[in-house]
């Protein structure tokens, strides 16, 4: 194996594993609501990434979006997905609900699957149509059991699903495109924190400091994951790359249930148990099938 493709399984692993352990973060500040932290997580993610910008020097793309006004529409619509997946994720795990989340990233491969059926007019073969139906029925044996459909994980995997099939329409990289949705969302962000400074409801500055720093570095372990796995991207085979996206809800299910103690009753584990099936026959049939090509 050659050095690039070592560090890019290191780069990927590491990416993927900051991901899996981001429930920890958001757990330090749990007395901060939701939709505060989400706010800051825009404003500092948006300030770590001008910073790498201008150290790269790389203000080309700004140009290319100028041109063709549909990219602003574009990476309005993935900033919008992607912040409710960080709310409903930053939310999910401040409320008890760790084990659901990691649920929604393992439907996600499964669900970005199903996009790519219906806008990209993918194929997919019988082992993963069966994998895809497996996952539908999982979900659905949770619906019927709970009398509720487990809403954090599809929430999860459609914004984050939905974010993935937009970014793959534009032509920017993973910083470039973070910066920009996060620059779109910037001015309606700052002006909710001043709402929430100007009527005594804001945590940053009223808390301890180790709340501030928390509050300031969240847009570090944003923007760290996700700069990683672009280089990753470049270095691995996206097989490679599809088994390591497990790690993420692997560890975070591992949190829910060893570290939160959230309850996990044997109805959610034949619910997951079918779903893990589904994703074993869809890795297999992935990993088959770029084999072949191969």
């Amino acid at each position: 194996m050659d050095k690039d493709r070592i560090l890019g399984n290191y780069m990927g692993s590491a990416a993927y594993l900051m991901w899996g352990f981001l429930a920890l973060y958001w757990k330090l500040i749990i007395q901060v609501p939701a939709n505060e932290i989400l706010a800051h997580r825009i404003i500092w993610s948006l300030g770590f990434i001008v910073a790498i910008l201008l150290y790269k020097k790389d203000w080309k793309w700004i140009s290319i979006i100028l041109r063709k006004p549909r990219y602003m529409l574009l990476y309005l619509a993935s900033a919008l997905m992607v912040s409710a997946n960080w709310f409903t994720y930053i939310w999910a795990v401040n409320n008890g609900h760790t084990v659901d989340a990691s649920l929604g990233y393992f439907i996600n491969p499964l669900f970005s699957v199903f996009l790519g059926v219906i806008f990209l007019h993918e194929k997919l073969n019988r082992p993963e149509k069966i994998a895809v139906a497996l996952a539908l029925l999982g979900v659905i044996f949770l619906t019927i059991y709970y009398r509720s459909l487990p809403w954090v994980a599809i929430v999860l995997a459609i914004t984050f699903g939905l974010y993935g099939l937009i970014k793959k329409q534009g032509p920017l990289d993973g910083i470039q495109s973070l910066g920009l949705e996060t620059a779109i969302i910037f001015l309606p962000t700052l002006y909710y924190l001043f709402h929430l400074e100007s009527s005594s409801q804001a945590s940053f500055l009223h808390s301890s400091l180790l709340t501030n720093i928390l509050l300031i570095c969240s847009g570090i372990v944003t923007a760290t994951p996700l700069l990683l796995f672009g280089q990753a991207a470049r270095k691995i085979p996206l097989s490679s790359l599809g088994f390591l996206q497990y790690l993420a809800p692997t560890f975070q299910f591992l949190l829910g249930i060893f570290v939160f103690r959230e309850q996990f009753q044997l109805p959610k584990l034949i619910g997951f148990s079918i779903i893990w099936t589904a994703l074993i026959i869809f890795s297999i049939a992935r990993f088959s099938r770029h084999v072949k090509i191969a």
